[in-house]
């Protein structure tokens, strides 16, 4: 994948994405000027150089994510392939759940989604309390300055997902490092095949581990539960599944812990409401969610039919990128968009998505930021920013926005 950038490709004349953001509370600030005056517009990918269609608006957003019509399938022809992997590796080997279509989306969903009710959810909530204030303790233990990305944002979700999965901890570095690889931009073939395999080795062994001495683990509940006639999922689409939870499982919810606690000390006026009333917890995590909105390349689709979309045909084989920052960032949704908020009515934000590839674990994401911007903020109350905030430096390689280090002193 070549850097991302606002210009326009010299081939197609039309502007490449992504597109860079410039703030890291804002989206590109192209987006703006496309909903105002081509909301449903083509853009150039820089992977590929293939021309697709990319919606800012709201509604737009919505309406696509919702259309049986759009499929979430990454090997299909035309579908916005943003990520380095090669074609020919990705249509030998299971689709993960997001990129699947129903039948085979509606029984895999079936089979995960009972890992994460609000009840399972909330049964994991003391657990992931006791992990943040470990964490917190070798902070202060430490003192500052100190690194929030490396010694809070990373290992909070890193060891929340390997205690649901029922995996060693000490294989968190394995799991970054893949992920990393997968949203960034080596588009080395040898070296993305054999990280590739490698991780499939790995899930492998775990299946195979969990098959002959089941736990009280995700994985081997998958495992359990599929041996009823309503499910009957390949192995293969389980590891998949599995493969999908650990990249997911820790990449975003670590961005979004760094991103929101930067909002937070970026805005101390909202930081105080949350002191005063815990229950405004709920509200900055969701605030913070629409603010940011991190990854636009998860809600890519290719149209399965022509699709008439507010005067626009899309037709059948085009690819769709419907961009959730843009839509979080709509003014005739969310007033002042780009003010971090925690009053405002932000719930009805699609930073998770919409329709049936919602994101399946998002109650257990709220859980963990809402656990860390209340006991960060209580254990160290005069924590600050160890940098100017122009100087603290996001990912700009990746695909999912996020920040590269967060120094803070208190």
């Amino acid at each position: 994948m070549t850097e991302t950038a606002d210009v326009e490709s010299a081939s197609t004349g039309h502007p490449a994405f992504p597109m860079a953001r410039k703030c890291p509370f804002s989206p590109p600030e192209e987006y703006a000027r496309l909903r105002e005056t081509e909301p449903i517009s083509k853009v150039t990918l820089t992977q590929n150089g293939r021309t697709v269609w990319l919606l800012t608006k709201y509604e737009h957003v919505r309406a696509v994510l919702a259309d049986p019509r759009m499929s979430a399938d990454i090997t299909a022809d035309g579908y916005p392939l943003m990520i380095p992997v090669p074609i020919e590796i990705l249509r030998s080997v299971p689709r993960a759940l997001f990129h699947l279509d129903p039948p085979q989306h509606t029984v895999q969903r079936r089979l995960l989604m009972p890992e994460f009710t609000v009840r399972r959810v909330e049964a994991m909530r003391a657990r992931t309390q006791e992990i943040t204030d470990e964490r917190i303790s070798a902070i202060l233990e430490h003192g500052g300055p100190v690194d929030l990305v490396a010694e809070l944002a990373l290992p909070i979700p890193s060891q929340a997902i390997c205690e649901l999965l029922g995996i060693p901890f000490e294989d968190r570095h394995f799991f970054h490092e893949y992920t990393a690889g997968i949203i960034g931009k080596n588009t080395d073939q040898d070296a993305i095949l054999a990280r590739e395999m490698e991780m499939a080795a790995y899930i492998d062994r775990l299946l195979d581990a969990r098959e002959k001495e089941p736990g009280d683990d995700l994985i081997s509940h998958l495992l359990m539960r599929n041996r009823e006639p309503a499910f009957g999922v390949e192995r293969g689409d389980i590891g998949i599944l599995v493969r999908a939870l650990i990249a997911g499982g820790h990449e975003t919810t670590a961005n979004m812990i760094s991103l929101g606690v930067l909002a937070l000390l970026a805005n101390p006026d909202q930081l105080a409401l949350v002191r005063e009333d815990r229950a405004l917890a709920a509200r900055a995590v969701d605030e913070a969610l629409r603010l940011f909105s991190i990854s636009d390349f998860g809600t890519s689709r290719v149209a399965t039919e022509d699709i008439e979309l507010d005067g626009i045909v899309i037709r059948k084989g085009e690819g769709v990128i419907a961009s959730m920052a843009a839509a979080d960032h709509d003014p005739s949704v969310f007033a002042d968009p780009g003010r971090f908020d925690i009053r405002r009515e932000a719930a009805k934000h699609v930073a998770f998505g919409h329709g049936i590839h919602q994101c399946s674990g998002q109650s257990l994401v709220r859980m963990e930021l809402e656990i860390v911007f209340t006991t960060l903020f209580d254990r160290i109350p005069g924590l600050r920013l160890a940098v100017p905030l122009e100087e603290v430096p996001m990912k700009t390689e990746s695909l999912i926005h996020g920040l590269r280090e967060l120094m803070v002193t208190w």
